[in-house]
């Protein structure tokens, strides 16, 4: 087994304490009201009242999706990284209730979800294609592997370790096991958490099954729906490019289909190849890791950019006010992007974490934590978005829940366990990846390193950190040098540091003494960027960006006709810290020209047009639809 050290996070950071503070305190209380179907005007969620029918505490019928059970999951395994950042034994109580509740609707042979234990009790793996039953269990799985380490309690690592063992008795190359696997992947990445803290090959194995028989043909779900006495429909494009099952993995090049399905199943795929040293499965991940990144991303780290499908489309097809960007597809990006980084640590994997963490994520919640987006547009016109057809579709206010509620706890839990991300050990090289302060020990060289990190981030470069080992070291850490950054300067004990820089990392090799102290600045430059030449939605368009954070243009600020203005791209854009807006953010301010209609003809020539120069004022962009409804633009035209 391939180790993977594990190191305790706590995070101290001012900007994700904040975050960490608003889960616990709001996010998850609310959530649990909304899964108990509490909460006045939300969508109901029926995930607790399934589980009370399934354990045959209740009488009723199965409402919600065939998925539903996978929010009550989530929740479980937000609770489980807050209670390891943030100790609470009443939490900790009513969490162990729930967990008692879904192991009583266990079935006796392993089996766990309420939706065919209730009302198709024998139809089970008879539609894998549409019916998420692994995605379900996968969910779960990740759940009891995180409340395990957070409490050491065992109740729900046992269900899913009886729930893992039935599904690795149904499923295999036997001749009697199901050659096939489930329409959403989540089961893939899932196993291997619970492969690592159990020790148990097989889970490894059942992982490594379900990505390599993955679109070999004849089709499984081609197969399955005969059985079910259908005939095989290929909905998506005609193809089954939807669930990324179109082809096998290993010969994938484009990202395509359902983006958060994609995603997941990329975090499994680059997982398996740094457990299994499986170089051509590892080439593939970065092949599709630069189409993502390189052609079909988003600057917010957004990605999944067509409604039809949540999906993928094509190159360089990224739509400002029709863009999806599921907040799960910006979340499953880190998770992937946390993957690549143990394959090989690169700082572009990092600052795709990075630009996610404090974009295309957290846009998903609202500051005071009890509403959310599904969707995350870079530009809306209201108008327009009452005429959208999806209800989950570019909102201009976020929404107390959803019918399928998978990104409030997916949020919730991310945000909770962001302190995963910021360090790892490789080769016996410690690694900087996030500048979020935080404490954490890490192992080099058998010797336990304590390191504390004090971060001014996002505002403002200025990182220190005290490196305390046990004992004096001859040892390597690596910083990562984000790659918004044109310069830095570096320095330890007050000593002015010249350091080598490799893939995006300054690495500091020296003999670390106890109470070393070294600092990081990071100049953050507003930097106004264009977009690439065949990025056609954004073509003589510019967008704004200081440190990692991207900036909108928001009607409250500027008056309504953002599509009237123009930013002047030869001039120095001032910041400041407004402790006023938004909870306290740095705002831009510069000069922009605003074009007016002299008549009411729809097209006029050029004389009946006049342009004036104007103030424009940005906010981060994960701060937009705070302050009511009205238009908003990350990509604004180029005087």
């Amino acid at each position: 087994m391939k180790v993977q050290q594990k190191h305790d996070v706590k995070v101290t950071d001012l900007f994700w304490s904040r975050y960490i503070d608003l889960v616990k305190e709001k996010v998850i209380p609310y959530q649990w009201e909304a899964l108990n179907d509490r909460v006045e005007g939300a969508a109901p969620s029926h995930a607790i009242k399934n589980f009370k029918i399934a354990a045959g505490e209740e009488t009723g019928e199965f409402h919600g999706f065939v998925f539903q059970d996978s929010d009550l999951a989530k929740w479980i395994e937000a609770v489980a990284y807050i209670l390891k950042e943030r100790p609470d034994p009443e939490l900790e109580a009513t969490c162990d209730d729930v967990i008692a509740l879904v192991k009583r609707a266990q079935q006796p042979d392993g089996y766990l979800n309420t939706y065919y234990t209730i009302k198709e009790p024998n139809k089970r793996w008879t539609n894998l294609r549409d019916n998420h039953e692994l995605y379900v269990g996968g969910h779960f799985i990740e759940a009891a592997v995180a409340y395990f380490e957070a409490t050491g309690k065992r109740q729900l690592l046992d269900v899913m370790c009886r729930f893992a063992d039935y599904v690795d008795s149904v499923f295999g190359y036997g001749e009697d096991q199901l050659r096939g696997y489930d329409g959403h992947q989540e089961i893939e990445l899932a196993l291997l958490k619970l492969y690592r803290v159990t020790k148990e090959e097989r889970y490894l194995r059942l992982s490594q099954f379900f990505i390599d028989i993955r679109g070999e043909e004849p089709h499984f779900f081609d197969q399955e729906a005969v059985n079910r006495g259908e005939k095989p429909h290929r909905w998506y494009r005609n193809s089954y490019s939807y669930s990324q099952s179109h082809k096998p993995v290993r010969e994938q090049e484009v990202a395509a289909g359902h983006s958060v399905r994609a995603v997941y199943m990329y975090t499994a795929m680059a997982d398996l190849a740094n457990e299994l040293d499986d170089d051509g499965l590892k080439k593939t991940c970065e092949t599709l890791w630069k189409n993502v990144t390189e052609k079909q991303m988003y600057i917010t780290a957004g990605i999944g950019s067509a409604e039809f499908g949540e999906s993928f489309t094509s190159d360089y097809d990224l739509p400002n006010d029709l863009a999806y960007t599921e907040t799960c597809a910006s979340i499953g990006l880190v998770f992937w992007a946390k993957k690549m980084l143990e394959l090989e640590p690169k700082g572009s994997y990092a600052d795709v974490i990075e630009r996610a963490i404090y974009n295309g994520t957290i846009s998903g919640i609202e500051l005071d934590g009890t509403k959310f987006f599904y969707v995350n547009p870079l530009e809306v016109w209201p108008n327009q978005a009452a005429h959208r057809h999806d209800y989950k579709h570019v909102k201009s206010e976020r929404q107390p829940w959803f019918g399928c509620a998978c990104c409030p706890p997916n949020i919730a839990r991310m945000i909770a366990s962001i302190g995963q991300y910021v360090y790892s050990v490789k080769d016996q090289i410690g690694f900087v990846h996030l500048y979020i302060g935080s404490q954490t020990t890490l192992e080099l060289d058998e010797q336990k390193v304590r390191i504390q990190q004090e971060s001014e981030f996002p505002w403002h470069g200025s990182v220190s950190f005290k490196i305390d080992p046990e004992h004096s070291f001859s040892g390597t850490l690596a910083f990562r040098i984000p790659g918004w950054a044109h310069t830095f300067n570096m320095s330890i004990n007050g000593e002015e540091l010249s350091t080598q820089l490799v893939d995006g990392y300054a690495y500091v090799t020296r003999t670390w003494e106890k109470a070393d102290e070294l600092k990081l600045s990071i100049p953050m430059d507003v930097n106004i960027l264009h977009p690439h030449p065949k990025l056609r939605a954004n073509a003589g368009k510019v967008a704004l960006q200081r440190g990692p954070v991207v900036y909108c243009l928001e009607e409250v600020d500027n008056s309504a006709g953002l599509s009237s203005l123009a930013i002047k791209d030869d001039q120095v854009i001032e910041h400041s810290f407004d402790q006023s807006t938004l909870g306290g953010v740095v705002v831009l301010k510069g000069k922009a020209r605003r074009t007016e209609n002299l008549t009411n003809a729809l097209y006029v020539s050029n004389n009946e047009l006049v342009t004036k120069e104007v103030d424009f004022k940005a906010i981060p962009y994960y701060a937009w639809a705070n302050r009511g409804i009205g238009e908003m633009a990350v990509w604004n035209r180029k005087a």
